[in-house]
């Protein structure tokens, strides 16, 4: 998936060139996209108009009066089209309009979007534009867009996600902190924008989790019932089945036998969840040991969620008699460096797409995943176009990371049946020196340590 910076870089390729364009945005309602849009759009002219829930005819009027207060003109025909004519950048630059959540302009009234594409085609405003439409649920970009633009959804020249942070941005949020420190803070927020500014950068994880997550006035309290609420329904349900993952009840037999629940029924909710990203599907990476590979697992894939579901529902009896500091100490503190384990593969992952994005690692990782085997797994396999791979191993704890560890990577390998144009072993705690041996005599064998990192 592509970085913010990345999306950055690509609206502003269409920004300079000389033709008018037509961009879908989506992202999160969590994704703070018009802070990013905002920020795109500050040495630029710009046009900025935000649908929401009324009727066609309602819609029009507000469309109307955003034009003819930001451009001081009088408006006669009461249409979009004429809306679009009367919108202008004041020299020869080209003009940026937003149409901020388009769902909701088009709901009512589909006719709008020909407007859009008129505007597009220079039978409005003349001046050169850059049309940028956004939408707050992912789901629009796949489905819903064809739906509601019907034929002129050819005319998107691009359909863009707007990602969270990956680690790497987190960091430099959070520049003054140590590397567990910020692989905490991705640990529990996943990098999502909207979590992070509401992290107080000058107090400690522990604080901040206490401030934001445990007492019943923080900002993120009730958001993990929020957000999978504003899609789905029946909650008990979802709950039940995502509190069963996050007890290690990975498999669609396991997640029957804990919550009592038809398969049938499980595999619809299942399904739900990995359509809204909350959870997703891990199927090991392609390889000749199909045989040996563990199949049907499930894992909660938001790091938000999986934190709550994980530390906290279980024990929200808890949460209400206790003090917030007492709760952490007790039900988070003694448990949070194993949980940071699956949030180090992720980091690693990324190292690894960064190293090839910028020719640094043998082959040009085309595509990243995991191998999980029914005795062993691989963190990381990354595959070229012509199925030549990298391998990485991850170990985050309190001891180096020793022989054993790679010897058990390279067993998992056979039982894959791959071979590795180089092998990457991530450690949170340094090498053993029989390790680090290896490492010196085989140009293949990579060793990374937080440091690196």
């Amino acid at each position: 998936m592509q970085t913010r910076n990345q999306i950055h870089q690509e609206l502003q390729k269409y920004f300079d060139d000389s033709a008018n364009h037509l961009v879908l945005l989506t992202g999160s309602d969590r994704s703070e996209k018009e802070s990013f849009l905002a920020r795109f759009c500050q040495d630029k002219k710009s046009f900025y108009y935000r649908g929401r829930h009324a009727s066609g005819a309602e819609q029009l009027k507000l469309f109307s009066r955003q034009v003819a207060a930001t451009y001081d003109v009088k408006l006669q025909k009461n249409t979009y089209d004429e809306c679009l004519n009367r919108i202008k950048s004041g020299d020869a630059s080209k003009l940026v309009v937003i149409i901020d959540e388009l769902p909701l302009i088009t709901h009512s009234e589909p006719g709008f979007f020909e407007s859009i594409i008129k505007l597009k085609k220079r039978q409005l405003y003349p001046g050169p534009v850059l049309i940028i439409a956004t939408a707050s649920y992912l789901s629009y970009a796949d489905g819903e867009a064809r739906d509601l633009a019907g034929d002129g959804y050819s005319y998107f020249d691009s359909v863009l996600t707007l990602p969270d942070y990956n680690f790497l941005e987190v960091v430099r949020v959070l520049p003054k902190s140590s590397m567990t420190d910020a692989l905490s803070v991705y640990a529990i927020t996943g990098g999502v924008p909207a979590y992070m500014s509401h992290w107080n950068r000058g107090r400690s994880v522990r604080d901040n989790v206490i401030s934001l997550i445990l007492s019943p006035h923080g900002a993120l309290f009730d958001e993990a019932q929020r957000y999978i609420g504003s899609q789905l329904r029946e909650l008990s349900v979802y709950e039940t089945i995502l509190y069963a993952m996050a007890s290690g009840n990975e498999k669609l037999n396991d997640i029957y036998q804990y919550t009592g629940y038809p398969r049938a029924k499980i595999s619809v909710y299942l399904k739900n969840l990995a359509a809204f990203e909350v959870i997703e599907k891990v199927v090991s990476f392609t390889s000749g040991g199909w045989e040996n590979t563990k199949k049907g697992v499930y894992r909660i894939r938001e790091p938000f969620i999986d934190f709550w579901f994980k530390f906290v529902y279980g024990h929200q009896s808890e949460l209400w008699q206790m003090k917030p500091e007492d709760f952490y100490d007790e039900f988070i503190e003694p448990y949070i460096k194993d949980y940071l384990e699956r949030i180090f593969e992720r980091v690693c992952s990324e190292y690894i797409e960064l190293l090839s994005s910028v020719g640094k690692t043998p082959i040009h990782v085309a595509s990243i995943g995991t191998w999980i085997g029914k005795e062993g797994t691989i963190d990381i396999v990354g595959a070229d176009e012509e199925r030549n791979t990298v391998v990485g191993s991850c170990l985050w704890g309190d001891s180096p990371m020793g022989v054993e560890s790679y010897e058990n990577l390279l067993l998992s390998m056979k039982q894959a049946r791959l071979s590795a144009e180089a092998v990457y072993l991530f450690s949170g705690n340094g090498f053993s020196e029989e390790l680090s041996g290896i490492a010196s005599k085989d140009n293949k064998v990579n060793l990374i340590d937080l440091e690196e990192l």
